[in-house]
């Protein structure tokens, strides 16, 4: 039963996330469908790949914290 409500609520995350993120239709529709692929991805390979592989762009867009809070030395 648990199982059966997170497909559910996965799916209808993802299905909800993409109607918000049509032009001219406000709401958070790209944050619903990022929490309908967390959800899913707890059962699905093909979600959790789509997930990690956001996780990476966003890590390499992202500035890495020993680069930012450390200038390099003027020698």
């Amino acid at each position: 039963m648990k199982r059966i409500l997170r497909l559910f609520s996965g799916f209808t995350l993802l299905v909800v996330g993409f109607i918000l993120a049509l032009p001219f239709v406000p709401g958070p529709g790209v944050a619903l469908m990022i929490l309908g692929l967390v959800i899913l991805g707890e059962e699905f390979p093909w979600a959790r790949r789509i997930v990690d592989w956001g996780k990476r762009k966003l890590e390499s867009i992202r500035p890495s914290g020993s680069r930012q809070n450390n200038p390099p030395a003027m020698d």
